[in-house]
């Protein structure tokens, strides 16, 4: 199994990622190297890889001498990830002089995707933030998105907003961004995120 190391801890990270993101890892759970070792028929070290890559970018927490963790984030912590993420993309779609491709592709696929929305909605709002021109502001919004795709996650498991709730609001951003009117894209895109926070807030308040 291990002569495949170097393909194997991709692979197992990217899976793991999707089932926490999709909720089927539920917020709370631990999440251990032996566990994600049997799960995938791989070596600890090859589990420990995976478990160590999503605690850096935050889908994952692990406290000193203890096994990582999904985050339950509290509702200060998902106010201040959606305001935080308002204020980057706002700036980033801004600075768009056109539509990355690959944005479009997301929000095409986004169109389509029923209820299974939230990897291309992520994708999407990557894209815009990667297709600008300021290196800095994909370093600041790549430090927060893991976080921000557990809330995405969460969204789309509660159903709190359906795909074509979130392809519209992604047109208006794209049809901005085309006129090239700017100012009219970063406040559509901080209203967009607005009403993700609004119903996830009110969701677990509930």
């Amino acid at each position: 199994m291990e002569q495949h190391a170097s393909v194997l801890p991709e692979v197992v990270y990217e899976s793991l990622r999707s089932s926490i993101i999709a909720q089927d890892v539920a917020p709370g759970s631990m999440v251990t190297e032996s566990t994600v070792a049997a799960r995938f028929g791989v070596a600890r070290q090859t589990a420990k890889v995976a478990i160590e890559r999503l605690v850096v970018e935050g889908l994952l927490r692990r406290e000193k001498h203890k096994a990582a963790r999904v985050p339950v984030l509290t509702a200060a912590e998902i106010a201040d990830l959606y305001d935080s993420r308002a204020v980057v993309e706002s700036a980033a779609v801004a600075r768009l002089g056109g539509i990355p491709a690959a944005a479009l592709a997301a929000h095409r696929a986004l169109i389509g995707a029923g209820a299974d929305f939230a990897r291309h909605d992520i994708a999407f709002h990557r894209a815009l933030v990667a297709g600008q021109s300021s290196s800095r502001l994909a370093r600041m919004h790549a430090l927060i998105m893991g976080e921000v795709e557990l809330c995405i996650g969460q969204v789309q498991a509660a159903r709190l907003l359906s795909a074509n709730d979130v392809g519209d609001q992604h047109q208006g951003i794209l049809d901005a961004v085309l006129a090239g009117d700017s100012d009219r894209a970063a406040r559509l895109t901080s209203e967009h995120i607005a009403v993700s926070r609004d119903r996830l807030l009110a969701h677990a308040g509930s």
